[in-house]
């Protein structure tokens, strides 16, 4: 079993799922300390100086420049320890899978396979013949982001022993609750000491994302007018009725299920409430920084049209800023970062491509708190799902970017001069 294999085998068993119904408080979840202690001592283990696990499981750790490159920028490797609560992440057990073709089996769970098809994985074909790692179907895997702290962790540990290697100074940052939007919030952006950074935090191989949606939450509350029902008419404001009313007119065609590339979206994705009072959450999404502000406008703007005919503050609707395109600031100064990226990819035998992630990362925060952080692969799919997989060439491959992408911090970007 190769190192990062076996790093991420041991970590996917432990349990940490963040808890959006806790996001007050960081971590949301306890476990998510009995990941960062175990990443500590990992980090120890190799030979990083200045390791620490704080009270709100973020977890650094340094290693040193190779031999020539000391005076130059440092550079950060970030990845996030928590598991989506989009899906069972409890008790998570990971076995490998020689996949022969057909449909991928991750296990049988109440007498039925819990499969991944080609039809729904293209790149199932190009897999046969290889050995792949799976839940055993009743829970998630978290290969989101286990995937990426273990293959930043295998590198580490390459680079410690085997000092020739160039690099300059890296710093490994692992964050908390990176699914419930608080992600890379609370690192010391300064403290770290670096010009750039990467995220690993990706799906297929050679993916690169430098710019993502905008993203903010509405929470829309519905307030009724409650009756006894056989004396209801003209009287009673059903808060189901005007929150379904509500619904129907955002854009149908601006759902998730109907969008790609591009393209952004409305998403419900909770309801809570009775016929007297509830809320709709909806996220919001959009690459383009005036069709994100229309989608925001459109909220506030049924709200107003329902008013009109039920009443003033029968609807309201809060918003919440999540994270911002990174796109809008990446200038050409920041170009290397990912020139680089896609020169690292080819060296290791993957054709890269960018494209646009459809969600956020924690380089999209980072990079608007001045440090930039484009996102690279794990080479897992499936995200958020018992079906989730991520091949183990996958994994040892990704170690393979890695290992050539530092190597070009090593040497002084042109006009730049060794400190």
């Amino acid at each position: 079993m190769s190192d990062v294999l076996e790093r991420f085998m041991r970590y996917v068993q432990v349990d940490s799922p963040s808890d959006p119904g806790n996001d007050g408080v960081t971590p949301s979840t306890p476990c998510q300390h009995d990941m960062a202690r175990v990443l500590a001592d990992d980090l120890a283990a190799i030979g990083c100086r200045d390791v620490t696990a704080d009270e709100h499981a973020y977890v650094t750790g340094v290693l040193d420049a190779s031999a020539g490159a000391e005076g130059l920028p440092a550079l950060v490797l970030c990845a996030h320890i928590d598991s989506s609560p989009d899906a069972p992440a409890h008790g998570v057990r990971p076995h490998v899978v020689r996949y022969e073709g057909g449909p991928l089996v991750a296990g049988v769970v109440d007498g039925e396979p819990v499969e991944t098809t080609p039809d729904q994985v293209p790149d199932l074909a190009g897999l046969v013949g290889q050995d792949i790692v799976c839940s055993d179907g009743t829970t998630l895997l978290s290969a989101d982001d286990k995937a990426g702290v273990a293959e930043i962790m295998a590198l580490l540990a390459r680079l410690a022993a085997n000092p020739d290697l160039p690099h300059p100074r890296l710093v490994a940052a692992f964050v908390p609750d990176e699914e419930i939007g608080h992600g890379a919030s609370l690192l010391d952006v300064e403290a770290l000491g670096a010009c750039g950074g990467y995220t690993v935090d990706g799906g297929a191989l050679g993916e690169i994302n430098y710019e993502c949606f905008s993203a903010s939450e509405a929470t829309v509350t519905v307030r009724g007018v409650m009756v006894h029902p056989g004396s209801a008419k003209g009287v009673m404001v059903n808060a189901i009725t005007v929150a379904s009313e509500f619904q129907q007119m955002i854009p149908a065609a601006e759902r998730p299920e109907h969008t790609s590339g591009r393209e952004g979206f409305y998403h419900p994705t909770d309801i809570e409430g009775t016929a007297a009072e509830l809320t709709l959450t909806y996220i919001l999404r959009d690459f383009d920084a005036s069709s994100f502000s229309r989608r925001e406008r459109t909220m506030l703007d049924v709200a107003s049209f329902l008013n009109d005919r039920y009443g003033e503050g029968t609807v309201s609707v809060s918003l919440r800023p999540q994270y911002r395109n990174m796109a809008e600031r990446f200038g050409p100064d920041d170009r290397r970062l990912i020139d680089f990226a896609l020169e690292a990819n080819r060296e290791a035998g993957i054709e890269p491509v960018a494209v646009p992630a459809r969600g956020g990362t924690d380089g999209a925060q980072l990079t608007f708190r001045g440090l930039p952080c484009p996102n690279l692969a794990t080479g897992a799919y499936n995200a958020h799902s018992v079906r989730e997989f991520v091949p183990v060439s996958g994994l040892e491959r990704m170690v393979d970017v890695l290992e050539r992408l530092v190597a070009k911090f090593a040497e002084p970007a042109a006009g730049e001069k060794d400190e």
